[in-house]
């Protein structure tokens, strides 16, 4: 490297070595005289305050900021009417070498201005509409606050948006301050211009009748115009799948009247099928592996099909579901479901055949209504002495709903199912009963990183005997979503002679869970679940039976994989020490 090279490198290094102090001089900012929202306001727009740990803070800039920063007091503190506001600010170089500059300032906001008067006037069609304020929301005598005028003025144009007002205009909005006087004088003058009412919707697509997708539009023609519900059935039609794409154009000018706006719909379909694979894994069933076909439409009037097969260790499933949109197409529907099943777990095994037509609707109060007509042929094998195939024709009525703010990972929510079903000898069926059973989940959540689980599931059963009852038409206990502990459906009366759980005509279930976040996507929990199925008519071993526990549980995009060690406290242990512990794995939505 030559000399003169080398020299340049020094020189370089040396005025470098010379900037750098100046490159990060220290700096202190104080406010006083303020707090609350007040105080907020101003640090998040005092620009010396929010640049004082700046590294690269030069002594100019700081005197920059120091200038500019009573104007910046001033503007942060004038949305709150206070518009007196004082200010000592002051600016003191370091005192000693290394110290840092300090910026100072005390602040007397003084009081805020009220507001004197408040001119509103509302013309045009809608000057006698009962749904557009005929006040302005602000008061006299109120303090002047900025937020509330905005929000006041954003509530009276979407009132006047709602109300078919579309060509609304402003013509005066303004807040004039008299200093002198220190009042506050609100002037809005509002012309809402005609009224627009929606006239027919037309649909351009290809694939469904035009009387079917009538039934999607939440709006008749003569209705008010009301852009919401243009998103509202924006919303529906892509809800249902039938299409993959909906643009909704309104059609001013192209009505009988200036006033009536025709709705033109441009859908495209979506693909027919869609096809779903799942692997999985519950403690109840083994490993598990799905698959899944749904056929979105078939024919002009939405009919669906859909068909999954699910195959586990314990338990094989094939269901299908034919389904018809009647009324509300988004909550109405006809379904047929044929349905197999083979199941061979440790309290029994057995195959069902089974058909069930049902009318399912959604209630006024958000109740999905299902009643429903099952026709079903089980052969069933609980002990030696209790098999056997039954036949069967089941009226069924049930009421669900779901409440949550996440259904995947709740904080806030709930969930009800009430079934009852029956059954009349002679009527296919080889015996009389009637059967009810209401399952409740709720979950809420508390103090940041906690959550309260709480569950409950209570059947009764009304039958002269439960001899001639098919296996899955009685109560058992046990298992991943019931009292944990124990294996699936293996609680409940149990025949002396064979130590077989035969299932029973009551059943009583409880939990009650805590759970702890402890560190992004992983919780803690604790448990006791608690109950079991009765049988009282039975001479036959049944008692209460608890267990406690404890988990852990990791938040996926598909929901909590749950891993729980449960105690069984009340099961028999011959061998002393600590209770029958069991595990259990489960991956699933919390509702």
């Amino acid at each position: 490297m030559g000399s003169s090279t080398l020299a340049r490198l020094l020189l370089v290094l040396l005025l470098t070595a010379s900037l750098a102090p100046a490159w990060a001089v220290p700096l202190q900012v104080s406010v006083t005289g303020l707090s609350g929202e007040y105080e907020e306001n101003v640090l998040a727009l005092l620009a010396i305050y929010q640049e004082r740990n700046d590294d690269s803070l030069t002594v100019g800039r700081i005197e920059s900021l120091h200038r500019r920063a009573s104007e910046q007091i001033k503007e942060a503190l004038a949305p709150f009417g206070l518009y007196r506001v004082e200010i000592d600010a002051q600016l003191t170089p370091p005192a000693t070498k290394g110290a840092p500059w300090v910026a100072t300032y005390r602040i007397d906001p003084g009081p805020p201005i009220r507001i004197a008067t408040v001119d509103y006037e509302l013309t045009g069609a809608g000057a006698e509409d009962p749904d557009l304020p005929k006040t302005f929301p602000l008061k006299v005598g109120e303090v002047l606050n900025h937020e509330a005028y905005e929000k006041a003025k954003g509530d009276l144009r979407y009132a006047l948006a709602q109300g078919g007002y579309l060509d609304y205009r402003l013509g005066q909005h303004q807040v004039l301050i008299d200093p002198d006087a220190y009042v506050a004088i609100v002037d809005v003058a509002v012309d809402t211009g005609p009224r627009y009412y929606y006239g027919e919707v037309r649909f351009k697509q290809d694939l469904l009748d035009e009387r079917f997708l009538q039934r999607y539009v939440p709006f008749e023609a003569g209705d008010i115009y009301d852009p919401d519900q243009l998103l509202r059935l924006q919303g529906r039609l892509l809800g249902s799948e039938y299409f993959e794409r909906v643009e909704i154009e309104p059609l001013r000018g192209a009505g009988p009247d200036p006033q009536t706006v025709p709705i033109e719909v441009v859908a495209r379909r979506n693909k027919a099928n869609k096809y779903r694979i799942g692997l999985g894994f519950a403690t109840d069933v083994g490993a598990r592996m799905s698959l899944e076909w749904q056929r979105r439409y078939i024919g002009r009037f939405g009919h669906k099909f859909s068909t999954e097969i699910s195959l586990a260790q314990q338990l094989q499933q094939l269901s299908a579901e034919y389904k018809i949109p009647v009324g509300d197409p988004m909550r109405d529907f006809i379904s047929i479901q044929p349905a197999f099943e083979s199941y061979d777990t440790a309290t029994g095994s057995g195959e069902l055949v089974q058909i069930q037509a049902a009318y399912s609707s959604v209630t006024d109060r958000g109740w999905r209504r299902t009643i429903g007509l099952d026709f079903r042929h089980e052969d069933y094998e609980l002990d030696e002495g209790d098999s056997d195939t039954v036949f069967e024709l089941t009226p069924n009525i049930s009421w669900a709903k779901t409440v949550s703010d996440d259904p995947i990972y709740t904080k806030r929510g709930y969930r009800v199912r009430a079934t009852a079903l029956g059954s009349l000898e002679g009527v296919v069926s080889p015996t009389s009963y009637l059967s009810a059973l209401a399952q409740v989940k709720w979950i809420r959540a508390f103090a940041e990183r906690y959550r309260v689980i709480a569950r409950s599931d209570l059947g009764i059963t009304l039958a002269d005997s439960l001899d001639d009852l098919a296996a899955s038409r009685r109560f058992f206990a046990g298992g991943d979503s019931s009292i944990r502990g124990w294996g699936l459906d293996a609680l409940g009366p149990t025949d002396p002679q064979t130590d077989k759980t035969v299932g029973g005509r009551y059943l009583a279930v409880g939990s009650l869970e805590l759970e702890r976040q402890i560190k992004g996507p992983w919780s803690a929990a604790l448990f006791t679940d608690f109950g079991n199925a009765f049988d009282p008519d039975r001479d036959y071993d049944q008692k209460w039976q608890q267990s406690v526990g404890l988990g852990l549980h990791w938040k996926s995009p598909i929901g909590q994989v749950r891993a729980d060690v449960a105690f069984a406290l009340t099961k028999d242990n011959d061998d002393g020490g600590l209770p029958p512990a069991r595990l259990h794995i489960t991956i699933g939505p919390d509702l």
